[in-house]
């Protein structure tokens, strides 16, 4: 019985793992693109523009611990962000994966330069994005500003 158990509750688990897998170049280049066109939206501080790229439902963890939560809070936050420490914005995406045939996981770092005083900032970006009948759109964010590595010993 106890085997059974495992067995039936490790098979959802399997199942993700396996479906974990580099994106194919077509679905690569549209989440790549998605990524682009926010970049894009906030460099022109254009709400309706940053909306297309979301979808209703989603969030964002911003590196100062903000979380924005639907689309029109994350348009609000957006331009709001952007307005107040002006710069320019860069985002590497260096990996994406498929969690599922319609989730795809996309990272990389993000760069923010020229802010006031000729600042700068380094990060870290992770989006998860669904494919829905309307394509790639961005559900949740995670913006991280990565902390000094702890010695091994």
């Amino acid at each position: 019985m106890c085997s059974f158990a495992f067995r039936f509750l490790m098979a959802p688990l399997s199942a993700v793992l396996v479906q974990a897998q580099s994106a194919g170049p077509a679905d690569e280049a549209a989440i790549r693109q998605v990524v682009h066109k926010y970049l894009d939206a906030r460099e022109h501080r254009d709400a309706k523009a940053v909306a297309e790229v979301f979808t209703p439902d989603a969030d964002q963890l911003v590196s100062t611990g903000e979380w924005r939560r639907g689309r029109q809070a994350l348009v609000r936050g957006t331009l709001a962000s952007s307005e107040s420490t002006g710069g320019r914005r860069t985002i590497t995406i260096q990996t994406v994966r498929m969690l599922a045939p319609s989730v795809a996981l996309a990272d990389g770092p993000y760069e923010l330069t020229g802010l006031a005083g000729g600042t700068s900032r380094s990060m870290w970006t992770t989006f998860v994005l669904t494919r829905g009948s309307d394509g790639w759109r961005i559900a949740a964010i995670r913006n991280m500003r990565p902390a000094t590595p702890v010695p091994t010993k």
